[in-house]
C-alpha cells in the first residue's frame, strides 16, 4: 500500500489526493480530509477505554489496530477490522484500493479474505457509500476463477 493512491473512475468528485491527504467522505457525504498518518482512534476522534483483563485476542488486537495509523495497516489488519464494522468510512476506502489492484488479496485466513470481508458488510452501508459501492462492483463483476463460496458472496453483494 505504498505509494500514492490512485483515482478511480467516478471517485474523481467525491475524492482526491493533495499533498498527502485523501479525501473520503461520512454518511452524509460531506468530504474531510483522510490522513493515512493518522490512526482511527485519531480520524474518528473515539477514544475506547483499555480493553479489560479477560478480554479476547481478538479484541485486544482490534483495540491495537485503532491505534495504528491507517497507511500501516495490513490487508490482514484491515481484513479483522473490518470483518468486526470498526473504522467501516476509513478503512472501505483503503481495501478498495487493494481490491482494485488484487481481488484476491490476503490476509492470514485464505485467498479473498480481504474481499470476503467487504462483500459481507450489511447491504445498507453501501447506500451510504454508493461510489465505493459502484466501484466494488465493478471489480467483482470482472473477477473470474472464484472459489464456490467467494462466488456467492459476490453473487449475494450483486443483488443487495
Amino acid at each position: 500500500m505504498a505509494g500514492g493512491l490512485s483515482m478511480a473512475p467516478g471517485l474523481c468528485d467525491r475524492r482526491c489526493e493533495t499533498a498527502g491527504e485523501i479525501r473520503s467522505w461520512d454518511d452524509r457525504s460531506v468530504t474531510r480530509p483522510l490522513d493515512r498518518d493518522r490512526s482511527l482512534e485519531e480520524l474518528a476522534r473515539d477514544r475506547w477505554p483499555a480493553p479489560s483483563a479477560d478480554a479476547t485476542r481478538l479484541i485486544t488486537t482490534a483495540h491495537a489496530l485503532r491505534h495504528r495509523p491507517i497507511g500501516e495497516l495490513t490487508v490482514e489488519d484491515m481484513r479483522l477490522l473490518i470483518g468486526q464494522d470498526i473504522g467501516l468510512p476509513y478503512l472501505l476506502p483503503l481495501a478498495v484500493e487493494v481490491l482494485r489492484e488484487n481481488p484476491m488479496a490476503e490476509g492470514h485466513m485464505y485467498e479473498g479474505d480481504l474481499l470476503s470481508a467487504v462483500l459481507t458488510r450489511s447491504p445498507s452501508l453501501w447506500a451510504e457509500f454508493p461510489e465505493l459501492g459502484r466501484e466494488l462492483r465493478g471489480i467483482v463483476s470482472k473477477s473470474t476463477g472464484l472459489p464456490t463460496d467467494l462466488r456467492r458472496k459476490v453473487e449475494r453483494f450483486l443483488i443487495a
